[in-house]
């Protein structure tokens, strides 16, 4: 059986996704947030670290679980009841967690935004969408019909997309920020974009559409965020030698 040590993996990830440097939410929290024994032998990757992707890491034998939404988004103490459960879980299965928010979106080969226009097939990609101090989105120019543009999400995600038909038939310059930039509109028009493929969005979001003459693709939050989680791992599979497994537990959101 292959293995590696952790910290290897851990200063991997670091690296190819430039951590330290690329800003986010507080509650995102970045890198290894939980250690096990030090050695990992197989990966799983999923969207989000909740009890029940933990339990499917478990089963999967994974030592390591790579996540899109990690452990802390909201405050995590205290250690009692299922998050008691969590954590002992965790310990006693010797389950580690590495977690990248917006270093994998942002990423330009291994990222979901990158990911997603590749299996759109959209090319000519510049960078799109400045958030907390860096852009993480991408955009490009293109002439595809809104139908057509549906057909390839639904393909590429496995989701049909709602769509709100804001702006002209023909799409010309395409954004994509995953996940739920979709109360943002007003910065993606700013960006030039007459149409803006996310995951998900507020109800009012439909009369401001209208309003900036946007067409927006919201392709679900969760399907729009399997692309990166599953590319990283790819990546450390390949570079380290170890199998990997993505566990899919969609939201339907």
């Amino acid at each position: 059986m292959s293995k590696t040590s952790l910290v290897a993996i851990v200063n991997h990830c670091d690296k190819i996704l430039r951590t330290a440097a690329i800003g986010d939410y507080d509650g995102a929290v970045n890198g290894l947030q939980m250690e096990n024994s030090g050695t990992v032998t197989r990966i799983a990757a999923t969207v989000d670290a909740s009890l029940a992707t933990i339990k499917l890491a478990i089963a999967a034998k994974a030592d390591l679980l790579l996540v899109h939404h990690g452990l802390f988004w909201s405050k995590s103490h205290p250690w009692t009841g299922k998050k008691f459960e969590l954590l002992k879980l965790l310990v006693e299965n010797n389950l580690a967690i590495y977690s990248s928010h917006l270093p994998l979106d942002a990423h330009p080969k291994l990222g979901n935004n990158a990911q997603l226009a590749a299996a759109l097939g959209l090319k000519n990609l510049k960078p799109f969408f400045f958030s907390h101090g860096q852009n993480i989105g991408l955009k490009t120019t293109a002439k595809i019909s809104r139908a057509e543009l549906a057909k390839r999400i639904e393909h590429a995600t496995g989701v049909r997309p709602k769509l709100i038909p804001g702006g002209k038939e023909t799409c010309r310059c395409i954004g994509i920020v995953t996940g739920s930039a979709g109360g943002d509109l007003k910065q993606a028009a700013a960006e030039g974009v007459d149409t803006f493929i996310t995951g998900e969005g507020p109800h009012w979001t439909y009369a401001l559409a209208e309003e900036l003459e946007l067409n927006i693709f919201y392709a679900g939050h969760y399907a729009t965020e399997t692309f990166g989680v599953k590319a990283l791992a790819a990546e450390l599979s390949k570079k380290f030698k170890l199998p990997w497994k993505f566990l899919d537990h969609p939201t339907g959101l």
